[in-house]
């Protein structure tokens, strides 16, 4: 009878052929020396045109929304190379608006790494075209979890922080983290309520 192995997500048989693939695939990630912030940086920018408008001319909220999900997700991308699914949007308030014919920059990194998840921090501003004066308009931390091809969480390299920046950022990640699960727990307790 094979021998049985104990992994972090099942205990499965060696002989197992569907996962022992999946073992060595996580076996080869702890391995994986960590990633810089600067491995993950993504910058995106489009003209806002009038079909991505409201009647007042600003840009439409799902708009940027969906922007932030697209660049966010590219970033956590190029940290792990893996499939990644959207796990959790945190609020994205929209400060000031973007017109008609201004472009819309979204800057995108890498700010901490878990087990499987990846949290990622989305910037997004207003630059005139004539001027190239930029402005925030709104920002998100958008988390993300690396997925096999079976849809399976897998793991992620580590994250390496290396200015001041970067280490105050993947400090206050983890009390973020906290307080998205907590918020998550409760929900998940009233949606699934008999």
């Amino acid at each position: 009878m094979p021998r049985r192995v104990r992994c972090d997500s099942c205990i499965c048989r060696l002989a197992c052929g569907g996962h022992r693939e999946r073992h060595e695939s996580e076996r080869s990630m702890r391995k994986q020396p960590g990633k810089t912030v600067a491995d993950s940086l993504t910058e995106t920018v489009e003209i806002v045109l009038p079909n991505d408008a409201n009647p007042l001319g600003n840009i439409l909220g799902g708009k940027v929304m969906h922007l932030i999900d697209i660049v966010g997700a590219i970033s956590a991308h190029r940290h792990c190379r893996s499939l990644l699914v959207t796990a959790s949007v945190d609020n994205v308030d929209f400060v000031h608006p973007i017109k008609i014919g201004q472009l819309i920059v979204l800057r995108a990194f890498v700010t901490r790494t878990f087990n499987t998840s990846i949290e990622v921090e989305v910037n997004v501003f207003s630059e005139d075209g004539m001027t190239g004066q930029r402005r925030q308009t709104s920002s998100a931390f958008v988390t993300y979890v690396a997925v096999d091809r079976d849809g399976r969480p897998t793991r992620v390299p580590p994250i390496v922080p290396v200015t001041a920046e970067e280490k105050r950022r993947y400090r206050e990640a983890l009390a973020r983290r906290r307080r998205r699960l907590a918020v998550a727990a409760s929900a998940h307790r009233r949606y699934f309520e008999k």
